[in-house]
């Protein structure tokens, strides 16, 4: 038995949540997303009282592994559709800055370019003063992975800590050269 499948979903006041067929589609204050659920395994009960149930039809080793990654991925949707996620990103370094020109995040990260990252179009990105970068959305999975792509372009050293982190990201320092 999966221990988070068990958990029933609570949908907040402002978000509408409608099943036709094997999509499910989630309406919020903050934008609109779908979901897709296996209906030939698993059962979706929505209640009146705001509440959603998913359960599996038949118990099985592969509706075991899905039962909590199908609930975990609709109360995903639910809480983006309600309040959005948001990661802040810092750049630590001598001249490292960041700016939005347009549809594009403009970063100076200490090579002989600046490097403009195009930014998605349900992604959100703010600049503040000019080492804080916030990513914010409605989908969990992408602004995870609009952040690391940018902590990609440089990752922090352990010697003096340079590079892009998130807020709250420990690293590892290691001691330089002694004479």
């Amino acid at each position: 038995m999966s221990k988070i499948g068990k958990i029933n979903i609570s949908i907040p006041d402002k978000v509408n949540v409608v099943a036709n067929g094997n999509i499910v589609n989630v309406d919020g204050p903050l934008g609109k997303s779908s979901f897709k659920i296996d209906t030939e395994n698993f059962e979706l009960k929505i209640n009146e009282n705001k509440n959603i149930s998913l359960k599996p039809k038949n118990l099985n080793q592969i509706t075991k592994r899905l039962w909590g990654m199908n609930r975990s991925l609709l109360n995903n949707a639910i809480i983006g559709a309600a309040k959005g996620y948001e990661k802040t990103l810092e750049l630590v370094g001598v001249g490292y800055r960041a700016a939005l020109k347009g549809k594009q995040l403009n970063l100076q990260l200490g090579f002989s370019h600046d490097i403009n990252f195009d930014i998605p179009e349900n992604i959100k990105i703010t600049v503040e003063k000019q080492t804080i970068v916030k990513i914010s959305g409605i989908d969990k999975q992408q602004v995870g992975m609009i952040t690391s792509q940018i902590k990609s372009l440089r990752p922090p050293e352990p010697y003096k800590g340079k590079g892009i982190k998130e807020t709250g990201q420990y690293i590892l320092r290691k001691e330089g050269k002694k004479k």
